[in-house]
């Protein structure tokens, strides 16, 4: 079966008319990763029993902390609250499932850590399984004076939704049957979110290459019985001197030493695994008492290779090496290039990238502590950290703690370190990310950001153009063409659909211009501006750019802004009355050209 073009933004508008909503899937088409699975959203489902929709849509007003509606992707969500509530999908994915992931949300315990509760699935009526859902790695509360899995901390909720893959047992849903979940007397949790659920066909496990090390062989445990860090660090070594592949077959391996040093080194080697749903790294760091500078991440340097594998985190809050667990999934550098594929990371921080000539392509992301795949050039100047002509291409990411797909060109803290250059950001989708942007270009020479797909963000931007903070470089030129951005302008202040700016007055680059060229892209559905321009020392050039639906205004250029934008060929429909298509609060300082 040819792999599907992911559509999970066919019912986002579902609140909006019906004929915006035939233009989201039409413009989705050729935009984002191609993957083998196909989401279908909760809210186009038939409810049963009292279950609900909720959701939030253009124009009302936008909540102030995070929600659930605003975490689900498509702002909206099925309510399962009684017994007998139910969501019925019918699956019109030509698929053929043996796996789900079922994304959804359980309450919080009153003093946090979280709820662990079943969930039944029913195939064309009948009772097929039980799917055990949780909360013991979401509910974060954000700036708790305590810590982050604290609910009485002071903090602010986030971090509300989970994924949850499903071997289906028995026969694959076939195209055309429907699956319903819900909550019987065994659903013990109080309610339940359902967000989405993604259909797929996995391929058996892949079977040991020729000329490669197997890490069973040096006693790697598949059955997590025993901790094999050291065996399948041992078969990385001896794979590197012997010029051979490391094998990691089908199973679940623990990696939680706590040794001095013990994070897996993967540098120069390839490493195998059977597929991204069958060999998995698996991380349990005992969280109490917490460890000190625990650190799990996976390094990969140059000549590298990484492929068909899946590294499971077991944190519950953000902070790399600390008491909640967290640490990066692949930490990736190298002068001299190196390849990410078909990877899978859950409940790690970001993915991240840097060096010379990296790729990471056909992979996934979810349910992170921070950013889904961060291309960088580290935080201190360094040869195997140069941060250029890295290529982030055809991944999907969802749930992240920070920028879904990101591009981040630092100085430093000595203001030393080089610009990025030549970064690639090509057909990704990014889907509900709860913390910071869909996508983020801050800083960088030469960046292309091509044919990505961004559907629904919580807080912030579904696209945000500028810097990084006051040590960021500036963006001396970029490329941003034929992406769909729908969403964005969420609860983070002041936030819209695609975000411009520049380098502050206390920036190490004050007086430097953000450079870009936009063109053939779609921006729908933000919760407030379709695209706003801030700051100072803007130049850019917007070409065919499609704005639809915004709450308030097509495009805002705020006062103090300086510099100039040629705008050709712009269309805004489907405005709110009293809003505008175009207000430049700059009249005098920011020379708009209008064709």
């Amino acid at each position: 079966m040819q792999p599907s073009r992911l559509l999970v933004c066919a019912l986002l508008l579902a609140a909006q008319s019906v004929a915006v909503g035939n233009q989201a899937r039409a413009a989705t088409q050729a935009v984002g990763a191609t993957l083998p699975f196909s989401t279908i959203e909760a809210e186009s489902g038939t409810l049963g029993g009292t279950a609900t929709i909720r959701r939030i849509t253009p124009g009302t007003a936008v909540p102030t902390s995070a929600t659930l509606e605003l975490e689900a992707s498509g702002y909206a969500y099925a309510d399962l609250r009684s017994t007998g509530d139910s969501i019925a999908i019918r699956n019109t994915t030509n698929i053929s499932a043996n796996t789900l992931v079922v994304r959804a949300s359980l309450p919080d315990a009153p003093n946090g850590g979280g709820i662990t509760a079943p969930i039944n699935l029913y195939v064309n009526g009948v009772l097929r399984q039980a799917i055990t859902l949780s909360s013991t790695q979401a509910w974060n509360y954000r700036n708790s004076t305590t810590n982050p899995d604290d609910p009485h901390g002071g903090g602010q909720a986030i971090f509300l939704y989970n994924e949850f893959p499903v071997w289906v047992t028995g026969a694959p849903i076939a195209p055309g049957s429907s699956i319903s979940l819900r909550k019987d007397t065994n659903s013990t949790a109080p309610s339940y979110a359902i967000d989405s659920v993604d259909f797929e066909n996995v391929a058996p496990a892949l079977t040991q290459p020729a000329n490669s090390l197997s890490v069973i062989s040096y006693g790697a445990d598949p059955t997590t019985a025993k901790d094999s860090t050291t065996a399948i660090q041992t078969a990385v070594n001896d794979a590197r001197t012997q010029g051979k592949t490391v094998w990691i077959p089908a199973g679940k391996y623990l990696t939680n030493s706590l040794a001095p040093n013990a994070a897996l080194d993967f540098t120069g080697v390839k490493v195998q695994g059977a597929g991204m749903w069958h060999s998995i790294l698996y991380r349990r760091v005992p969280l109490s008492p917490p460890p000190t500078s625990w650190r799990s991440q996976i390094t990969v340097g140059s000549g590298t290779t990484v492929a068909d594998l899946q590294v499971l985190g077991n944190a519950v809050y953000r902070g790399i090496g600390g008491g909640g667990g967290d640490d990066y999934g692949f930490n990736a550098g190298g002068s001299k290039g190196w390849l990410l594929d078909r990877i899978w990371t859950r409940h790690t921080d970001a993915n991240w990238l840097s060096g010379t000539n990296g790729v990471v392509q056909n992979s996934r992301t979810g349910d992170t502590y921070g950013d889904g795949f961060n291309a960088n050039n580290g935080n201190t100047p360094n040869p195997e950290k140069l941060g250029h002509y890295l290529t982030i291409r055809n991944n999907f990411a969802r749930g992240t703690g920070d920028d879904a797909f990101a591009t981040y060109s630092d100085a430093g803290a000595s203001g030393t370190n080089g610009q990025m250059i030549g970064t690639k950001i090509l057909n990704n989708t990014a889907v509900a990310p709860y913390w910071a942007n869909g996508i983020r270009v801050a800083g960088g020479r030469d960046v292309e950001v091509r044919d990505n797909l961004v559907n629904t963000v919580s807080s912030n931007n579904a696209m945000d153009i500028s810097v990084f903070g006051d040590s960021g470089h500036p963006l001396e030129s970029a490329t941003i063409t034929g992406n769909t951005l729908i969403g964005g302008g969420g609860w983070n202040g002041v936030r819209t659909g695609v975000h411009i700016g520049s380098p502050g007055p206390t920036s190490r680059f004050p007086n430097a211009y953000t450079n870009f060229t936009m063109s053939n892209n779609v921006i729908r559905g933000s919760l407030r501006s379709g695209l706003m321009i801030d700051k100072t020392r803007i130049k850019g050039t917007l070409t065919d750019t499609t704005i639809d639906g915004p709450a308030n205004q097509g495009t805002l250029i705020v006062g103090g802004v300086t510099g100039t934008g040629t705008f050709t060929r712009t269309v805004t429909r489907n405005l709110r009355p009293g809003q505008v298509a175009f207000q430049n609060d700059s009249p005098t300082t920011f020379t708009a050209t209008i064709n």
